[in-house]
């Protein structure tokens, strides 16, 4: 990551933006059956990627006064959903780190936001599930945000004027909402 930044072209090299969108889920076992070495991946890539990507830049942006750091969540880090443990964690993560962020660099002029999408028909089930049928039927029948809808969201939250911090942008489709506690009855 130090060697991409650093041989970013003039133009690009102050970053003002950084989008920080990783979001890796893979497979849906219990926490019992689900394999290590995907919960290890998915950690990888939606926190350490984050993470280390976030420090390289940030000193830039505190220097120039100025930046706005996005990362994208999901509404999986507060919502909870069968098989979705190591992904809802990292998440969790996601957000915790964002609220973190936001607290040390109150006041440089650096702003941070969290965008937690619901549901959203993109490349992710099929990531997911490495089927194809298996990642359309997850969007049977709804009408699920789409990518453009997610980055019309972090467009909005990064064109606030600069005294404005969104801090936490939650959106779902119409059809979604959040389901009421899982009870097993004998």
């Amino acid at each position: 990551m130090e060697h991409a930044l650093s041989t970013l072209p003039a133009a690009f090299a102050q970053v003002d933006v950084l989008v920080n969108n990783a979001g890796l889920a893979l497979g849906l076992e219990p926490a019992h059956r689900a394999s290590t070495d995907e919960w290890e991946q998915m950690i990888d890539t939606n926190n350490r990627g984050l993470v280390v990507v976030t420090r390289q830049v940030l000193p830039g942006m505190v220097e120039r006064g100025r930046g706005h750091v996005v990362n994208v969540g999901s509404v999986a880090a507060h919502y909870p959903y069968p098989g979705g443990n190591v992904y809802g964690a990292t998440k969790a993560f996601v957000h915790q780190f964002s609220l973190n962020l936001r607290a040390d660099l109150v006041g440089s002029g650096v702003r941070v936001t969290c965008v937690e999408p619901g549901m959203a028909e993109t490349e992710f089930s099929l990531v997911r599930f490495k089927d194809a049928e298996k990642a359309r039927a997850v969007y049977q029948g709804v009408t699920p945000l789409s990518g453009a809808d997610v980055a019309d969201a972090i467009h909005w939250a990064v064109t606030r004027p600069p005294h404005v911090n969104v801090n936490v942008l939650e959106l779902m489709p119409e059809q979604q909402a959040f389901s009421p506690l899982a009870v097993r009855r004998r």
